[in-house]
């Protein structure tokens, strides 16, 4: 499945303490679940909190699952970038 980089604007989120970071997760878990149990492949692998901004990395078969997630969850997906390649140190080592 393609890999997806979903910039979000949540102003403060940065600041938030611990138990609003799990309701949040809670919260994206739960749709996810819901889209899951409608045979929509989707899945959050993790992400980053910076400043007023999170950087999630999500798989899912087409971007217009992104946009689902965003609006059920309520969560702006505020830019989705579709992931075309990964680099690691690795790269860097010759016949890899």
């Amino acid at each position: 499945m393609p890999r997806y980089v979903i910039e979000r604007d949540i102003p403060e989120i940065g600041s938030a303490e611990r138990d609003a970071l799990r309701e949040a997760s809670q919260k994206s878990n739960g749709v996810l679940a819901e889209m899951k149990a409608e045979n929509k492949n989707i899945q959050w692998e993790h992400s980053y909190v910076a400043g007023d901004k999170t950087f999630c990395i999500y798989i899912a078969d087409d971007e217009s699952l992104i946009d689902e997630h965003a609006e059920r969850s309520g969560f702006p997906a505020s830019v989705v970038t579709l992931v075309k390649r990964m680099i690691d140190p690795v790269t860097a080592e010759a016949d890899q």
